[in-house]
C-alpha cells in the first residue's frame, strides 16, 4: 500500500512540503529547502528511486542535490531544459509513485513547468502549488505566473479528478484529506473573482 509522509513536517525555514511516497517505488515528489531531507529520508525509509518535481522553485528544489548525491536516483520534471532535470514528464504520462500509477498534468499559471499528478484508483492528488487547502492557490505576481492560465489549469483539474479523490497533498500547508474536490472548488472561486 502506497504511504505518503511529509518529509519537511515541522520545519522552521521557508520551504515547500516534501513527500516521500512509500511503496514499491518509493520517490520524492518536491525535495524542498533548508533542511536535512538526506537524514530524513534515511529515518523513513533509507532508500529512494527517483525525485519527482512539481515544479521547479527555489523552495521545491533546494535540497535535490543532496538526495540526488546521497542515493545516486535521477530527477524527473516537466522541462528536461532545467539543470536539475533528468528525464521529462509530458503532459498525459504515466509516473509510478509508491504502488500506484498516476497521470501527469501540466498545469501552468503558477509556474510554467508547473505538474499535477492524480492517481485515481487509490484517489490521490500530489496538487504542488496549483491549490491548497481552503480556497487558497498559487502566486501569479512571480515570474512565469499568470491568473488566467491557472484559472485555466485549475479548471483542468477539477475536470479531470472525480469523487474517488480522497486525499490532495500540497505545495505548503496541510494535506486535505476531506472533501478535497470541495477545496479545489473554492480555489477556483478565488482565483477567479480573488
Amino acid at each position: 500500500m502506497t504511504t505518503v509522509r511529509n518529509v519537511a513536517a515541522g520545519v522552521r525555514s521557508m520551504t515547500s512540503n516534501a513527500f516521500l511516497v512509500g511503496g514499491d517505488r518509493p520517490v520524492l515528489v518536491d525535495a524542498g529547502q533548508g533542511f536535512d531531507a538526506v537524514a530524513r529520508i534515511e529515518d523513513a525509509t533509507g532508500e529512494l528511486d527517483a525525485v519527482v518535481l512539481t515544479h521547479t522553485h527555489p523552495d521545491h528544489i533546494g535540497n535535490v542535490e543532496p538526495v540526488v548525491e546521497a542515493f545516486d536516483i535521477d530527477v524527473r520534471g516537466f522541462d528536461p531544459d532545467h539543470t536539475l532535470v533528468d528525464h521529462a514528464i509530458d503532459d498525459g504520462d504515466t509516473v509510478r509513485l509508491g504502488d500506484d500509477d498516476f497521470e501527469a498534468l501540466h498545469t501552468p499559471g503558477h509556474k510554467d513547468d508547473h505538474l499535477c499528478l492524480y492517481a485515481r484508483e487509490p484517489g490521490v492528488l500530489f496538487a504542488g502549488d496549483l491549490v491548497f487547502a481552503n480556497g487558497g492557490f498559487g502566486r501569479t505576481d512571480l515570474a512565469e505566473g499568470d491568473r488566467a492560465t491557472l484559472v485555466d489549469s485549475i479548471e483542468r483539474l477539477l475536470a479531470t479528478v472525480d469523487d474517488s479523490l480522497s486525499a490532495m497533498y500540497v505545495g505548503h500547508g496541510p494535506a486535505v484529506e476531506t472533501d478535497p474536490g470541495r477545496h479545489i472548488e473554492a480555489a477556483l472561486q478565488a482565483a477567479r473573482f480573488g
